[in-house]
């Protein structure tokens, strides 16, 4: 089966958001790695999740390999997309439990054998080691202000206020993006249409340090009928 197909399976389905330019023709050369992250806020997943997580069963079907990221260190501070007022922070114990809560629930959608084996990984392993000097430097340097206060997930929070601790999500987000490409190779990630900014941030941190391509997908959130 050819990559193309893939994205036009997820439009088919209307499971298709918005891509960066160039992703259909980076599928379209082969087998890529990409990545979808999950929140271990609870010890499990819910409805909207099942979105993203056929999402990276559609894209393995087509012969691409998918990281199921689960979010132990960012999951110490919590994601401000789509939130109204901040999130309680949780203990790294009670992080680590749901961590593997999840990931016994996602075993079950992906083939973890052959040659496109599912991969599972926790940003806990190198975002816990990550020192603030050090992250400040090499990843906080390459965004302004300005251009972090314009993505949506940032904006919306404005008014009611937002702590510095989730404002400064999407950088570890994209430092994710960032330590995955290196280490495996992932060249797309995947997540919620509220993930987009994220996302992108991170395909921005790939080109301004390594000149790589990367890309980002996302697929349409699960709304009540008032939206």
């Amino acid at each position: 089966m050819t990559a193309q197909p893939f994205l036009d399976e997820l439009a088919w389905r209307g499971l298709l958001y918005q891509y960066t330019e160039g992703a259909r023709g980076m599928l379209a050369t082969g087998g890529i790695t990409a990545d979808c992250g999950f929140d271990p806020s609870a010890r499990s997943l819910h409805a909207g999740n099942l979105v993203p997580v056929m999402g990276l069963a559609h894209l393995q079907r087509a012969g691409h390999r998918p990281i199921i990221l689960v979010g132990g260190g960012t999951g110490m501070i919590g994601d401000p997309s789509g939130k109204a007022s901040e999130r309680s922070l949780n203990s790294l114990e009670v992080v680590e439990e749901n961590s593997r809560a999840i990931k016994h629930q996602l075993e079950r959608f992906l083939d973890f054998t052959g040659p496109r084996a599912a991969l599972m990984v926790n940003n806990a392993d190198w975002l816990m080691r990550l020192g603030a000097i050090e992250f400040m430097r090499d990843v906080g340097k390459h965004f302004t202000v300005n251009y972090m206060i314009a993505k949506e997930s940032v904006k919306s929070r404005l008014d009611s206020g937002i702590s510095y601790t989730e404002f400064s999500y999407m950088l570890l987000q994209a430092y994710d993006y960032l330590e995955l490409h290196r280490r495996e190779g992932v060249k797309l990630q995947i997540g919620g249409s509220d993930q987009w900014g994220n996302i992108t941030a991170g395909v921005e941190l790939i080109r301004r340090t390594l000149g790589a391509e990367a890309h980002a997908l996302t697929l349409p959130l699960v709304t009540t009928a008032s939206g």
